[in-house]
């Protein structure tokens, strides 16, 4: 006996089911697909989230909490890693020692960490323990003051 003499079992393999090829196949007519529908038509694939029309999981869940669209993003810098710089601290220097990502951001100092050099820092804001811990260092805190918009007023309707 050699390899190419090897055959399965009899009755091991079966032909495929050849379904839609005429009534006396037994799987004539709407070849198992039932009546009419999206299932019965060619190309037809249910989406692995569809639910059957069931309201959606995604719909289902309750949603929390909600987004700030007016939300100003405002970088943050701790009292201990301005550290060993000297002199003029403002945004571009934050920036050009790698402090802060961008020197156009808005910039709050905090009051982690310990400063022994005098310096004089510029930002937006500064909490409590960085403007006490930078004053008693020798150094100023200076705050950038942005001018806020003023408010449209609006017309009053003549009647």
């Amino acid at each position: 006996m050699k390899i190419h003499d090897l055959k399965p079992p009899k009755g091991a393999v079966k032909d495929r089911k050849r379904i839609g090829r005429g009534q006396a196949s037994g799987r004539g007519c709407t070849a198992g697909k039932g009546n009419k529908g999206a299932k019965a038509r060619s190309g037809f694939r249910y989406k692995p989230w569809f639910e059957g029309g069931q309201m959606p999981l995604q719909r289902r869940v309750p949603k929390r909490g909600f987004t700030n669209i007016h939300a100003v993003p405002v970088e943050t810098v701790n009292v201990g890693e301005l550290q060993g710089m000297s002199g003029e601290v403002d945004r571009a220097a934050l920036a050009a020692a790698g402090l802060i990502r961008n020197a156009e951001s808005r910039v709050k100092v905090l009051g982690d960490g310990e400063l022994s050099s005098s310096v004089t820092v510029t930002a937006h804001a500064f909490s409590a323990s960085a403007k006490q811990k930078i004053e008693a260092a020798g150094g100023t805190a200076n705050v950038i003051v942005i001018p806020r918009r003023p408010k449209r007023l609006k017309k009053k309707s003549e009647r």
